[in-house]
């Protein structure tokens, strides 16, 4: 049968998204998923959006949740039930459904189908608490904590192996995903890099003399590191947007140099992404949507030479790398950009390569090339 005699229309389709909550970079990829299926169900452990989100992202659908919806303090505290994550996906009920699109970074993946159904997971990374990171999230637990979320973790690890049957195809959102998607779970994945949305992040060649960091404030993510870094170079300005369970830490150290913004509107980050002379980036991202975003705007990306940054920031033409997650490494990479004259113009126009269309055209055909094999 010829892919183009396919009409997606003609399949009843379930999206599985691990939880709603934020607006963060699984968010966009979900909403352009949407985009491509608006017909769609969509379903999660649980959804807390708030109405801006809601509209934005669901186009004001609401998604078909678990029971650790109703449980007990579950809008700010839903992830204290990780060791029911597992029974609370696989009890929801998709049977009616001839496409099932994960959208998963925790357990959608592991959601029941039968025989008669295709699963397609765009994975953005393994388990990450129970893989890569289990032992930065373990090392610093007092006993009998850490007994407790050892045994949790390695409960979840072994049902994340048990469930990969599930899933009939794979997706990576970066080729460092692919790589640990081969490794963990010794599985074939296709790459489709996410959807950036190249039309909102404008290029701005004049810049000013700062430099910009801006996350979840997170203990992976690196601010604090990066702060620190900077409180060594106190004749160089930055500024950090953001915030999370690190900000009191940060905002304790920061010297005289840097700028604590903490949560700012979109409007905001890119009027600071625009103007700034290089956005520092210290994360092991699985791709990293937001220094793609600041290159959109032509602005250089000093990052780190590993996970997504390794891959999206080209060193001395787009940015700068530096090889390890330390204040000096930071430093060195500081002093190596200031060496160095950027074509704004360049940076910005590399990244069309990321747009929402190309993404949206590379996971259809994909979707479709699927479903076309299966009725062959």
């Amino acid at each position: 049968m010829n892919k183009k005699n396919i009409d997606i229309s003609n399949y009843k389709i379930a999206i599985v998204h691990d939880w709603l909550v934020t607006n963060a970079g699984a968010e966009k990829v979900l909403k352009s998923i949407l985009d491509i299926f608006p017909e769609a169900d969509i379903f999660s452990l649980v959804d807390f959006l708030n109405d801006k989100d809601r509209k934005n992202i669901l186009k004001g659908k609401y998604s078909k949740t678990s029971f650790i919806q109703k449980l007990p303090f579950s809008k700010n505290k839903f992830r204290n039930y990780l060791p029911l994550f597992p029974l609370a996906i696989e009890s929801l009920n998709l049977k009616e459904y001839d496409l099932i699109i994960s959208s998963s970074w925790a357990v959608a993946k592991g959601i029941k189908k039968d025989k008669n159904q295709l699963h397609i997971c765009y994975c953005y990374t393994p388990i990450r608490y129970a893989w890569d990171l289990y032992d930065e999230y373990t090392k610093n637990l007092k006993q009998p904590k850490k007994a407790l979320v050892q045994f949790t973790l390695k409960y979840i690890r072994n049902w994340d192996i048990k469930t990969l049957d599930r899933v009939d195809y794979f997706i990576a959102d970066s080729i460092f995903v692919q790589e640990r998607i081969k490794r963990i779970y010794k599985k074939e994945s296709k790459v489709i890099y996410p959807p950036v949305n190249i039309d909102k992040f404008l290029i701005k060649e004049k810049k000013d003399n700062f430099y910009l960091t801006a996350s979840r404030l997170v203990s992976y993510k690196k601010t604090k590191l990066i702060v620190e870094a900077f409180n060594k170079m106190p004749d160089k300005k930055l500024v950090v947007i953001g915030d999370g369970e690190e900000y009191d830490n940060i905002k304790l150290i920061a010297k005289e140099n840097i700028q604590l913004l903490g949560y700012q509107s979109d409007t905001t980050l890119i009027k600071y992404m625009q103007n700034a002379c290089a956005f520092v980036y210290a994360a092991v991202e699985d791709f990293g949507i937001v220094p793609i975003e600041a290159m959109c705007c032509g602005t250089p990306v000093i990052a780190l030479n590993k996970g997504g940054t390794a891959e999206t920031v080209i060193d001395k033409e787009t940015g700068i790398h530096f090889s390890k997650q330390r204040e000096n490494s930071i430093i060195d990479a500081i002093k190596k950009f200031e060496e160095i004259t950027f074509n704004h113009k360049n940076i910005s126009n590399q990244m069309k390569k990321y747009s929402d269309n190309r993404f949206k055209k590379e996971f259809l055909n994909f979707i479709i090339s699927k479903l076309d094999k299966e009725i062959t």
